[in-house]
């Protein structure tokens, strides 16, 4: 027997999500079972353990979109018992049993080996959010953003994503400017390594010139709708936003202008469905770069039974830094 959480829903169509005890049999098929250790909260998992924002098709439900731990059993030879392993997307935690489970069996091709120079706990303080935050970067360096060029533009920066796209950016040598609607994150992101604070109110609005002065030499973005449309007039000759997120909004409220005059670049960065060899690239690069005292500072720990209040928290834009979920606690 372990212990998951699970969500279920009634003949009403209400969901409720509780912490219940599961056997190895209860579990989806897979090539590998792993022992879980830790798991996080994103903003689909909020989803998952509410109404299931459209993502879940079957119930009972264990969401968990990522997680990391230990592999206790493989019909793969790629891993054997006792390999340290990392799962992020593949729909997992959305149409598969996800990691809020002390047990987890999934597809080896979904399970990418724990960088060396990483915990498992310090992987789901990473989590999708800082996997994605890491692609958005390569992204960005793949379309010419260099170290010197001028301030990179992270908005929603207190979140999962921007707060480890703050920490890399500002490791690799970036300057890092951060975008925040809560004051009370100031210092928080200045000790990650931002070097200038943007209030969201400064750029949160519909764009009003198509073109306005050229200050970004690159954007993460998390927020998309207005905001977005806004940083498009202001981005650099040839440079990039990379779209992470849509917090904001998923229109575009944006004008041709600046892709016609400036050489401007919007980076799609889907997280969910990439390719093995980028995901290896991707680990290893965040396992180099990342500071681990700021990704320590990034980390709230939870158990399973919070997990009904981070998910709601996540969805109302209360969580700062990473929910990192023990499910063994």
């Amino acid at each position: 027997m372990f212990k998951a959480l699970v969500v279920t829903k009634d003949e009403a169509g209400q969901t409720q999500a509780g912490v219940r005890e599961l056997r190895l049999e209860d579990l989806p098929a897979g090539d590998v079972v792993v022992a879980v250790d830790y798991s996080t909260v994103n903003y689909k998992d909020g989803l998952c353990l509410g109404s299931g924002g459209g993502l879940v098709r079957n119930y009972p439900h264990v969401p968990g979109i990522d997680f990391a731990g230990t592999v206790e059993a493989s019909d793969d030879p790629r891993y054997a018992p006792g390999d340290k392993v990392v799962l992020t997307g593949w729909r997992v935690g959305e149409t598969h049993w996800g990691g809020y489970a002390q047990k987890a069996r999934v597809k080896a091709d979904w399970l990418v080996p724990l960088p060396a120079g990483l915990t498992t706990k310090q992987a789901m303080a990473i989590g999708t959010a800082g996997f994605t935050a890491m692609l958005a970067i390569l992204a960005l360096e793949d379309h010419g953003l260099k170290p010197g060029n001028g301030p990179v533009l992270v908005t929603g920066a207190a979140g999962g994503v921007g707060s480890v796209a703050v920490a890399l950016l500002a490791a690799a040598g970036y300057e890092v400017a951060a975008v925040t609607g809560r004051p009370e994150t100031e210092a928080y992101l200045r000790d990650l390594g931002a070097s200038q604070i943007v209030a969201r109110e400064a750029i949160n609005e519909t764009v009003k010139r198509p073109l306005e002065s050229e200050t970004w030499s690159g954007c993460i973005d998390a927020v998309g709708g207005a905001m977005m449309a806004r940083v498009l007039g202001q981005l650099k000759y040839g440079a990039s936003i990379a779209s992470v997120g849509l917090a904001g909004g998923s229109g575009l409220p944006a004008s041709v202008v600046p892709f016609l005059l400036r050489g401007v670049n919007i980076l799609g960065i889907d997280s969910v469905l990439q390719p093995y060899a980028r995901r290896v690239t991707a680990w290893e690069r965040i396992a180099r770069d990342m500071p681990k005292a700021k990704l320590d500072a990034m980390v709230n720990l939870a158990g399973l039974a919070d997990l009904p209040r981070l998910g709601a928290d996540i969805l109302a834009g209360k969580i700062k830094g990473r929910a990192v979920i023990d499910v063994n606690a």
